[in-house]
């Protein structure tokens, strides 16, 4: 049953004279130099751009004492001009870097066209504080290139009909046995109370690479890639823990606890067919619980729905944990050029507008944007956006330039953000990340999509019932010499060396 929790706290604001940082002080003439404007490109996820001269700028301008210039990116061309930008050299004094599994970015990045940022971080205030599991996630062949964006380490758990179970008279589960048992129940009983065929878990066709994938980590399969028990990394989607997830999903499905046609349903189909009571389960983050009872209210203003939120399943004796859904909480990096920043010393101010980004005044400003304006707190403390499309247009353009999404959380009026807030934050010390997204292998690189495509293939004939176990590790035996052993092998190389 859902439930009212107090946030954490904000932690107090950086002393004022860290915010008050120069210019660098480069003399080559460039945009980073002097008193010309610092130039940041960064990514936008908004259909347009904000003004220039806005709030949130002027905001940040003054927090941080020195003028700037926003170079936005259109997400949907992010690849095509950082490629561009790094492969001609002309990159700006900082730029916000997302797309670290792209190869040939990744390379670009390494080139020598960033500042190794690591020995400087001791000396901010919050810099230093970078949780070491998302710093372990963001270098690069042992080397930090930028500054963190750090996300939520895990954000995934398992949302349940809370009304459906009330009318069935069941428990909220918590081990992966009991979740299995309330999916067949719903499938088996009537939960809605109208007599209308529904199932339990809705999936969709990125099962493998998302729900499912989510699932078998409760089993103890990795986040992508796995340490197994003889010192060698594999690929998790052909681990033990894998499999016997696989084995127990299928039961699951052949009772009819999840939807027969997952493998051909969009994103968007399964999102209203669990608006739409169809399905009472489903294995997504926490924070969409307030999305789903929206949903359903634009279908059904009178609707009982009702959601509860797990983020404790365990399995036998696998000690609790979650797979990391956002990479180990890495969201790219914030880099320096060595072009433009060209000494230590320039390299110190501009981490100091980093470190004073990382402030609550800063935050808020990119979060929420200017109280009055686009958010009031009400008497419970409650931040409300109280201008949608002024918000959109002003602040939100900012928001996924934050260097540490979830360094404070603020109260919402919503009980379902509030708990699906708590409850990241308390999944993050159970955690599991991928131990060789920092570290490079060339036959990945250039294979891989190739080799998951063929297990996924395989995966989807298995839970169709169209092919055995023995089927699914035959196809793992095939790619093997498509370049999945070499895969293993330099990764496993690249880990004993990074890890010795």
């Amino acid at each position: 049953m859902i439930s009212r929790r107090n946030l954490l706290s904000s932690v107090p604001v950086a002393a004022a004279g860290a915010l008050a940082l120069s210019s660098c002080g480069s003399s080559s003439g460039s945009s980073g130099g002097g008193d010309d404007p610092l130039t940041w490109m960064a990514m936008l996820h908004t259909p347009s751009t904000p003004d220039a001269s806005g709030p949130v700028q002027k905001g940040l301008t003054d927090l941080l004492g020195t003028d700037f210039t926003m170079q936005w990116v259109p997400d949907a061309s992010k690849e095509e001009k950082i490629n561009a930008a790094l492969a001609s050299g002309s990159v700006a004094d900082v730029t916000s870097i997302t797309e670290l599994n792209n190869s040939s970015i990744r390379s670009g990045v390494t080139s020598g066209l960033f500042w190794d940022v690591e020995p400087f971080l001791s000396e901010f205030d919050h810099l230093k504080d970078i949780d070491s599991t998302i710093l372990d996630g963001a270098r690069l062949d042992g080397v930090l290139y930028g500054v963190p964006f750090q996300k939520i380490l895990a954000r995934y758990g398992v949302l349940i009909r809370q009304d459906w179970l009330d009318e069935l008279g069941l428990e909220v589960p918590h081990t992966i046995e009991d979740l299995g048992k309330v999916a067949k129940a719903f499938a088996e009983g009537d939960p809605t109370g109208t007599g209308k065929s529904v199932t339990g878990f809705i999936d969709r066709e990125e099962s493998f690479k998302v729900g499912f994938r989510s699932l078998a980590g409760y089993f103890g399969a990795g986040e992508t890639f796995q340490l197994d028990d003889s010192g060698t990394i594999i690929p998790a989607i052909i681990s033990d823990p894998w499999k016997e997830a696989m084995e127990w999903y299928r039961g699951v499905f052949e009772a009819g606890g999840v939807n027969q046609e997952f493998i051909t349903t969009q994103k968007e189909n399964q999102q209203q067919a669990i608006a739409q009571d169809k399905g009472g389960i489903v294995v997504t983050g926490l924070f969409e619980a307030k999305n789903y009872v929206a949903l359903a209210e634009s279908i059904n203003p009178d609707t009982s729905v009702e959601w509860t939120l797990i983020n404790d399943i365990t399995f036998e004796d696998v000690p609790r944990r979650i797979v990391s859904d956002t990479g180990g909480g890495v969201g790219g990096l914030l880099a320096l050029s060595t072009q433009t920043v060209k000494t230590e010393e320039d390299v110190r101010r501009v981490l100091g507008y980093a470190d004073a980004l990382m402030t609550e005044e800063a935050h808020g400003l990119m979060t929420n944007g200017i109280e009055g304006t686009h958010y009031e707190i009400d008497g419970d403390g409650a931040v409300t956006i109280i201008d949608q499309g002024l918000w959109e247009q002003e602040v939100q353009p900012y928001s996924s330039s934050r260097l540490a999404e979830n360094a404070f959380t603020y109260k919402s009026s919503d009980p379902y953000v509030n708990l699906a807030n708590e409850m990241m934050e308390e999944s993050s010390q159970y955690a599991i990340t991928n131990p060789v997204q920092s570290l490079n292998s060339e036959t990945f690189n250039s294979q891989w999509a190739t080799i998951e495509q063929t297990i996924q293939d395989a995966y989807n004939n298995f839970m169709m019932g169209q092919a055995s176990m023995a089927d699914y590790e035959s196809a793992i035996e095939t790619v093997r010499s498509q370049g999945l052993d070499d895969i293993i092998s330099e990764y496993t190389e690249a880990y004993e060396k990074f890890n010795d």
